[in-house]
């Protein structure tokens, strides 16, 4: 970890690589009036919206939209089973497990074409008390139990022991991004009322604590992290009952869950301040979260070290080297396919758009552990062996 100081604010950062517009977000970061101790940056830092992705945010008093982002509440998840991958043949792995997950689950903008039951929503909300959550109370029963597209995906791995494994990567779907725009939007609009003195164009506007809007936005985004929440749990279950009905017998462990894209209100050195992570996950003492690589290299399961100078923070994943379109641009789709197929991994790769969540548009995952090892430390080394992408 490396601190650097960027308009008199101390900006510590995880990674030596960092693209010139990632750097750029973080120095228009470090001009916010509000902003709190230090600013943290990932391992896994890339540029985003207005915050890179890989950024952990401290504010005094108020909460900025964009720094959480669109899809609310995405996350990880995983699952482990009493099953030896070895015991699995290629043709009940193809034809009962990656099939009847694709029959069972919605991927891409496909949603359920039936309404699901409303006991996989969330409870404790007051739903009367939001704008856009309300609005879409009816959408989100198709929305749930469904994986989105992008770089969202279902994994099937094995550990160091050959135990079958499987991992979500999926958010709040539709729903989060109407709650961020709609947010964001309304920051700009009171931003320029106010006169704000954080610039339009950085697109960090904000809500401060004491105004209702404040208050409107919390609401909605605490629940499109419980949203995503569901909606990965419901994707679960529906995978473990393929997976029970393909290998009888099988037994499953309790899942592991942890969100990288929302605001909490914590406490850090001596003050209740409002922290955003932004393709960043907790890594509070003892917490067990998930750190995805790419398709066809290895993804990890955590425990977090509690280390204050990342707010209690660590990676969300491995990290864009290449934007999506560079991907598509420059990448050799034979060439990708060939070190998939090598290593023995059921794919989805079918054309040169599928290139942008290809392995080598993301940065080495085992660097990216290596460069957090003051944040977390490693319980277990995960292999994918088939990959379904959104």
């Amino acid at each position: 970890m490396e601190t650097k100081i960027i308009n008199n604010r101390p900006v510590k950062i995880w990674t030596d690589n960092v693209e010139d517009s990632a750097m750029q977000q973080i120095e228009n970061l470090t001009t916010l009036p509000f902003l709190y101790h230090h600013l943290a940056i990932m391992p896994d830092v890339h540029t985003g919206k207005g915050m890179p992705i890989g950024g952990v945010l401290a504010l005094d008093g108020a909460v900025i939209p964009n720094a959480v982002g669109v899809d609310i509440g995405c996350g990880m998840c995983a699952v482990k089973t009493s099953w030896k991958t070895c015991d699995i043949t290629m043709d009940v792995l193809r034809k009962k497990i990656m099939r009847g997950i694709r029959k069972r689950i919605p991927l891409g903008m496909d949603h359920h074409k039936v309404k699901q039951d409303a006991c996989y929503l969330p409870s404790g909300h007051d739903i009367d008390q939001m704008t856009i959550v309300k609005a879409r109370q009816e959408s989100i029963l198709k929305e749930v139990g469904t994986l989105g597209g992008g770089n969202h995906f279902i994994e099937l791995q094995k550990d160091e022991d050959d135990n079958l494994w499987i991992m979500i990567h999926s958010g709040s779907r539709n729903l989060g991004q109407r709650v961020g725009a709609y947010y964001n939007e309304m920051a700009r609009e009171l931003n320029r009322r106010w006169h704000s003195e954080v610039s339009p164009e950085v697109n960090l506007a904000f809500l401060p604590v004491d105004t209702k809007e404040f208050g409107m936005y919390w609401k909605e985004m605490k629940y499109c992290v419980d949203f995503a929440l569901c909606n990965r749990r419901l994707v679960m279950d529906r995978i473990e009952e393929v997976i029970a009905d393909a290998l009888p017998g099988i037994e499953f462990e309790p899942m592991i869950n942890i969100a990288h894209n929302y605001a909490a209100h914590e406490h850090h050195y001596g003050k209740d301040v409002f922290v955003h992570r932004k393709g960043a996950t907790l890594a509070r003492e003892g917490v067990v979260g998930i750190i995805p690589g790419s398709q066809g290299t290895a993804s990890y399961i955590v425990e977090g070290l509690g280390n204050p100078e990342s707010f209690c923070s660590c990676s969300h994943g491995a990290g864009r080297v290449l934007s999506r379109k560079a991907a598509i641009r420059t990448l050799d789709m034979a060439a990708e396919v060939a070190q998939l197929e090598a290593k023995g991994i059921v794919h989805a790769i079918r054309c040169q758009d599928d290139m942008q969540e290809a392995s080598g548009a993301y940065k080495d995952i085992e660097e990216v552990i290596a460069n957090e090892l003051d944040l977390i430390k490693v319980k277990t080394r995960l292999l994918p062996i088939a990959v379904i992408k959104g």
